[in-house]
């Protein structure tokens, strides 16, 4: 069973994330666990300081080390296990669906949320495994990224999803595909929506049709949403030559 663990100052909001959709369901059938941590529980003074001002000067606070270190080091000897500690901070490397499939191989993740200006960086430099961010925008703190993290990693458990198959077709999950890339469109009844319909080869029949129609509508799909995946030199000759058709004026 893999364990996620989440070290946060504000474990309450946790209790709408977690209880529903995949990963309520991945919980209810003891495929994952999940606990959540009040980091100020780890603080040694009257008042559960788990933050102080940053050394130099600077506007805002920083998370201090003693009560991550001590939080970690808790979750660990309560639970030994070949854990990861990822540290969700905006100055972490993306986070991707690579990474999410690597996570779900271990025993367990602690996640810890950072909060106000950042996260002391003896954190990261000696407890954390991995230091991630959700992509390049700022959100309030690292509870929403742990949610994010959470759910995408449980997606990769084996019979958390009904039909398995289905993430490894996800955008980015292909593994029929060279390159990345984001997913073919999707379409379901009815047929025919004022006026709008659904493209005729999804009603054909024609498996070898439709499977050629997604390849490259996925392509374009991708070139029109995320360009900077494109990457010519990694593509395969036929999504080369349905590159060079859509660029053509």
């Amino acid at each position: 069973m893999l364990g996620f663990d989440v070290i946060t100052i504000f474990p309450e909001f946790f209790r709408g994330p977690l209880d529903h959709g995949i990963v309520w369901r991945a919980r209810q059938r003891s495929l994952i666990r999940t606990r959540v941590h009040d980091l100020r529980g780890y603080a040694r003074d009257r008042h559960r300081v788990v933050d102080d001002r940053p050394f130099g000067g600077g506007e805002g606070m920083v998370l201090k080390p003693e009560p991550l270190f001590e939080a970690v080091e808790a979750i660990r000897e309560a639970a030994p296990r070949v854990s990861e500690v990822v540290v969700l901070s905006a100055a972490g490397r993306v986070f991707d669906q690579g990474e999410a499939l690597r996570l779900a191989r271990a025993d367990q993740v602690i996640l810890v949320c950072g909060r106000y200006e950042g996260i002391d960086e003896r954190v990261v430099d000696h407890l954390a495994t991995v230091e991630l961010s959700i992509g390049d925008f700022i959100v309030s703190g690292g509870e929403v990224a742990a949610a994010v993290v959470v759910d995408a990693v449980t997606r990769y458990v084996p019979g958390a999803v009904g039909k398995e198959q289905s993430v490894l077709r996800d955008s980015f999950s292909d593994p029929s595909q060279a390159a990345p890339r984001v997913e073919h469109p999707h379409y379901t009844r009815p047929a025919e929506f004022r006026g709008y319909q659904v493209p005729h080869v999804l009603l054909s029949g024609d498996h070898a049709a439709i499977s050629a129609w997604r390849r490259r509508e996925s392509l374009k799909k991708t070139i029109r949403n995320r360009p900077d995946l494109i990457d010519p030199d990694v593509l395969e000759e036929a999504d080369l030559r349905m590159l060079e058709e859509m660029r053509k004026p």
